[in-house]
């Protein structure tokens, strides 16, 4: 049995049954209480899934490469480059995709740094599975292209301040800074 909850964390819920066409409502799941959105008449359930995002820790010795980016969320601030992977493409296959359109750069994951979890507030919010990969310069020039104005390189000991989706990326430095035995200082 679930009880009817209101909509949680003002998700962007489906609203109408894609099946039947009535309205969904959320409800908490008796069996774990999660929530979930379903269709009252046909019992259809909506998931809230996580949006599935890959990013690109392009490495030069101790140095990293970060993009400023020129577009909201976070306009301005520096980024890892990354993005949404596209529907059915592989996250490897996604992570070089968007290094390439972000940074101008041919990159080759080597490593699987991590996953993590943040919230993408941009025009929708969306909750967000960020897969991180260390990458190697395959060939390229690094150059802004169509997210940032600028493409430079940090010491991973002298990061800027204003560092895009640092919810998470906090996490990402220092799990990059462990592995690479540097001492972690953020």
């Amino acid at each position: 049995m679930s009880k009817k909850i209101k909509n949680p964390d003002n998700y962007q819920a489906a609203r109408f049954c894609a099946k039947c066409g009535e309205r969904t409502q959320w409800t908490q799941r008796s069996s774990d209480g999660h929530p979930v959105e379903v269709c009252p008449s046909c019992g259809s359930v909506f998931y809230r899934n996580s949006v599935p995002c890959a990013a690109g820790l392009v490495l030069r010795g101790s140095e990293i490469l970060l993009i400023r980016r020129t577009i909201e969320p976070f306009k301005g601030y520096w980024d890892i480059p990354g993005g949404f992977l596209e529907y059915g493409e592989h996250p490897e296959r996604g992570v070089v995709r968007e290094v390439l359109e972000e940074t101008g750069l041919e990159v080759k994951p080597v490593e699987l740094l991590g996953f993590y979890i943040d919230i993408y507030r941009g025009e929708n919010e969306y909750l967000t599975l960020n897969i991180y990969f260390i990458c190697e310069i395959e060939g390229g020039e690094a150059r802004p292209l169509s997210e940032s104005d600028r493409v430079e390189w940090f010491n991973l000991d002298e990061l800027p301040e204003n560092i895009a989706f640092w919810d998470h990326v906090q996490k990402v430095f220092a799990d990059l800074k462990e592995k690479r035995g540097l001492k972690c200082e953020l």
